[in-house]
């Protein structure tokens, strides 16, 4: 990988010169910076954009902080992060948490001493007393006391729209699958939206779900089918589409046809390929917009702007698939 020298040596120049057309020093000449970029264009050299950060004491690294970059809805949420910050000027730094809360803290107090201009950053343990608000958080879908902005889907009505969707589709008594987590996230009103509307069409309803730090697939589904109640439910609404797609195999193993013997609904809407089967019917999160708006609203935290509002929700959709 050629070097700041290596540049500087075909261009006929000093190193200082280098970095001061890289850095748009004002003194430096129209004749020497061309030399200075043919260079650069030729070696296809790279600056060091964490040192040049630290010396310019403005930074262009934003970092996104994620739970796991394995579930399909955080991997598409990152390329259009990523793609926005890029459009800006702006370079992503990944940090792939996969869900401990101690290597969440180790992150964020890595972030506030490397100085990068800002945070996005999803987490569902609770860490709020070790969050430092010195640097722009945005967060995506967790609430916290501090005043850190927060990008989310309308959970709520997307509960409700799912209840809707399985009563058209011929259910009669329904069922929530979910993962809960020890801090209050904007999840949770995928359920609250299932429960209220279950209730206003006064539909039998039954909630099963278990914490994700003791969260086991098979305890969890085994705990759910041996159950006498559970036994006639024709509808299915799962809080993320991979719980849906889990529950749709463990009932295909006990002879449970879907959507003949029951109609299952997803949330999150990550199933974009019609080459699996069956595609899966959910409430598609608007990944782009949540991911796009993020960025934005913290480029503006960044540049010392106050925020109008404290939680940004965006509307959801339901996509029809072949479950439902």
């Amino acid at each position: 990988m050629p070097s700041i020298k290596d540049v500087a040596n075909l261009a006929g120049v000093a190193v200082g010169t280098v970095s001061r057309v890289i850095n748009n020093h004002p003194n430096v000449t129209p004749e020497t910076m061309e030399k200075v970029n043919a260079a650069i264009k030729e070696l296809n050299y790279i600056p060091n954009e964490v040192a040049r950060n630290f010396k310019m004491q403005k930074s262009k690294m934003v970092a996104l902080v994620l739970p796991s970059i394995w579930n399909p809805f955080f991997s598409e949420l990152a390329y259009y992060i990523e793609d926005e910050l890029d459009r800006e000027g702006y370079k992503l730094m990944l940090c792939n948490s996969g869900g401990r809360p101690d290597k969440e803290l180790y992150y964020f107090d890595m972030l506030n001493q490397n100085k990068v201009a800002g945070v996005v950053g999803i987490t569902y343990n609770d860490i709020e007393e070790s969050v430092s608000t010195d640097i722009p958080i945005i967060s995506i879908d967790r609430h916290f006391g501090k005043k850190i902005t927060c990008v989310t889907s309308d959970n709520y009505t997307g509960g409700r729209i799912a209840v809707q969707e399985l009563v058209k589709a011929g259910a009669k008594k329904v069922a929530y699958l979910g993962i809960t987590s020890s801090a209050y996230s904007e999840v949770v009103l995928r359920r609250d939206g299932f429960i209220d509307e279950a209730v206003g069409k006064g539909i039998e309803y039954f909630i099963h779900e278990e914490h994700d730090e003791v969260y086991n697939d098979d305890i969890f589904f085994e705990d759910f089918f041996s159950k006498k109640e559970h036994h006639n439910v024709d509808g299915v609404f799962a809080n993320t589409d991979l719980l849906a797609a889990k529950y749709i195999d463990r009932a295909k193993r006990l002879g449970i046809r879907t959507p003949e013997d029951v109609k299952v609904i997803g949330y999150d809407g990550i199933q974009d390929n019609k080459l699996f089967h069956p595609v899966l019917s959910t409430i598609r999160q608007p990944v782009e917009e949540m991911a796009r708006m993020s960025v934005k609203l913290l480029l503006k935290k960044i540049e010392g702007k106050t925020l109008e509002q404290e939680i940004y929700r965006i509307p959801v959709k339901y996509r029809v698939g072949e479950t439902t």
